[in-house]
């Protein structure tokens, strides 16, 4: 459906659903998506979430998958959208282990927020992310994102307090960003010729 360079986005299928079950189930994505106290999924419970899930919504939610082999490795959504201030909220995760360094991660957040600014002509993604996922706070700031507040030890998690940071990206950032990295691409081809 929408391409980056190591994945693609596109829509849940039920045959994810199993996959998908087993990725939210791992104490360590549940940690990092929700600090809730954890408790597994049921499948009864992600088959309403996939019956849920319509085009004709706020809500935007997407399967990640490799380009080079096809695998449903995790999956990133608009959880929310305030059209009056052209504001949308994200989240992603990556449930297979083997995929979750190399770019994967960063890459489908990428090809999402093209999808957020180009075709929804949002102007400003935001997300909130827990310090204790470091990985994920590595991925959001080479993807752009500024941190725009911290809520101290604001998170209770296996004994110990964590921040709640808040992020955000403004689309005149990510045309920036985006414009930088077209002109580095074509500085790397002509020096190459």
């Amino acid at each position: 459906m929408y391409l980056g360079k190591k994945v693609r986005l596109r829509e849940y299928r039920k045959e994810d659903i199993p996959l998908k079950m087993t990725y939210i189930n791992d104490p360590e994505i549940s940690g990092s998506l929700t600090p809730d106290v954890p408790y597994p999924m049921t499948l009864h419970e992600e088959e309403k979430w996939f019956q849920s899930i319509t085009a004709v919504s706020d809500t935007y939610k997407f399967a990640i998958e490799t380009l080079n082999d096809n695998q449903f490795i995790g999956g990133c959504s608009i959880n929310s959208v305030d059209w009056k201030n052209s504001v949308a909220t994200v989240g992603i995760f990556i449930g297979n282990k083997k995929y979750r360094s190399g770019g994967y991660g960063s890459d489908a957040m990428r090809v999402l927020l093209d999808f957020i600014f180009m075709q929804m002509n949002i102007n400003k993604v935001r997300l909130t992310v827990y310090s204790y996922n470091e990985s994920a706070i590595i991925c959001y700031e080479k993807c752009g994102y500024k941190v725009e507040g911290i809520l101290r030890q604001e998170i209770y998690k296996d004994g110990k307090y964590y921040d709640k940071i808040s992020m955000g990206l403004l689309k005149a950032e990510y045309l920036s960003i985006k414009a930088a990295n077209y002109i580095d691409l074509n500085k790397s081809k002509n020096a190459v010729i």
